[in-house]
């Protein structure tokens, strides 16, 4: 992970970044490889001490491959002067004062250009995630730049390493899949060295899968709600927990959602939405540009109506044949499907993926969240991003159809074989 946050920015690095991933992640398989040889009574201390590690190193460079945290910056800022953040854009003159040459260099003051992506739409980020950005810029030393945003991610990784942990050992299973997640260069590189917010929505929809598995469904949908106010990404969680008292679930969860949205939609009305529409549109998933397997079969705008439709298959078997005490198995084939169907460019988007992954021992799925990497860094590397897409996405889901069918075959074998005769005595009785 040294050489992969020193390395440089994607566009400078090329090559020489997707090699230090390539090999973070191949460091990483023999790492899991070897942690088999610790006793299992000491494997969640060495779980937790390799995870301080890893988020230290990625502390030690600003964020690298990204320039999200700008954004977050801001509407932190804004929030602390008393501004919704959904009412503004960031280059409209009412927020002139709240400027500085950092996020808008001296240079274009005068003309608002400024660091920040997508400066003329207002902040596409939902309520909870904007309650952490103004918590966070309350938080930090004034002139403070990503730093304390860093801090706060790393903290949010360990939190869902703790989480697992906990989860692992009260289902009397092995702590060392924490690893998995707690390991993982893509929850590393995510957390704290680019500072995505999408890790506190992993730690609440974590935490409302635990709450779920307990039959406490009242809280389970209080904090499933709060994960979606984070992104809307943990909404695909949801089908995984409702097999026990549905309703007061989803009623839960819809009354956080409204709690949380009121304010904001009390001052603004309907910008809460903000760039939401215009992000979906841009991103293609209409068609245009994701469901890049699907598109190999089907015209352009049949693959998002066909993945809708898959999608809505899996989530119903979920819903009616999930196991309630278990959630997140359930969970990691909704959120895996519509990962692998979708095909997002963004790898901070598979954190949530992982943490399912260890929480369901299904290691093969971490080839998903890996998957998304080349189509990242595609651009800088000169690569088509369509095609990228449909090879990194389509070798991630043969590596997960693979491991499947072997673990089916597996079971069948062991059913077939017959369990062991007790053995019996061909001596005579003796007399007591």
């Amino acid at each position: 992970m040294t050489a992969v946050v020193h390395i440089g920015v994607p566009n400078n690095a090329r090559w020489h970044l997707i090699a230090a991933l390539a090999v973070a992640f191949a460091a990483y398989l023999l790492a899991l490889g070897a942690l088999r040889h610790v006793p299992r009574h000491a494997a969640a201390g060495v779980v937790l001490g390799g995870a301080v590690v890893l988020q230290a190193v990625a502390l030690t460079q600003p964020p690298r491959s990204t320039d999200d945290f700008l954004r977050y910056v801001w509407d932190g800022r804004v929030q602390a002067a008393g501004i919704d953040p959904y009412r503004y854009a960031p280059v409209d003159p009412a927020l002139a004062s709240l400027r500085d040459p950092w996020l808008f260099p001296e240079h274009c003051r005068e003309s608002a250009c400024t660091r920040i992506n997508h400066p003329t739409e207002h902040t596409i980020y939902p309520p909870v995630a904007q309650a952490a950005f103004v918590a966070v810029h309350a938080a930090s030393p004034p002139g403070t730049r990503a730093g304390p945003l860093q801090a706060a991610a790393a903290l949010c990784g360990l939190l869902v390493t703790l989480l697992l942990l906990r989860l692992l050992r009260s289902a009397g299973r092995d702590p060392r899949w924490a690893a998995l997640w707690a390991w993982c260069p893509l929850t590393v590189y995510e957390t704290a060295n680019n500072a995505h917010v999408d890790v506190l929505g992993v730690v609440l929809a974590v935490g409302g899968l635990a709450l779920a598995a307990r039959r406490r469904s009242g809280w389970a949908g209080v904090v499933l709600g709060l994960a979606v106010a984070v992104k809307v990404l943990p909404g695909l969680v949801v089908p995984a927990a409702v097999r026990h008292r549905p309703v007061r679930l989803l009623l839960a969860m819809l009354g956080t959602l409204v709690l949380v949205y009121v304010p904001h939609v009390l001052a603004v009305g309907t910008g809460v939405l903000g760039f939401l529409p215009g992000y979906l549109s841009e991103e293609g998933y209409s068609g245009a540009t994701r469901w890049a397997l699907l598109r190999l079969v089907l015209p352009d705008a049949a693959a998002p109506v066909a993945g809708a439709l898959v999608l809505l298959a899996v989530t119903a078997y979920v819903v009616l044949r999930g196991d309630p005490a278990q959630p997140w198995d359930g969970a990691l084939l909704v959120t895996g499907t519509a990962f692998v169907l979708a095909g997002p460019p963004y790898p901070w988007y598979l954190l949530l993926l992982v943490a399912l992954a260890a929480l369901g021992r299904r290691p093969e799925w971490v080839a998903v969240g890996a998957a998304a990497y080349p189509v990242y860094l595609a651009p800088a590397l000169g690569m088509d991003p369509v095609l990228t897409q449909r090879w990194a996405y389509g070798a991630a889901a043969v590596v997960v159809l693979v491991a499947a069918a072997a673990r089916v075959r597996a079971a069948r074998t062991a059913a077939a074989v017959p369990p062991p005769q007790p053995r019996t005595s061909t001596s005579a009785p003796t007399a007591g």
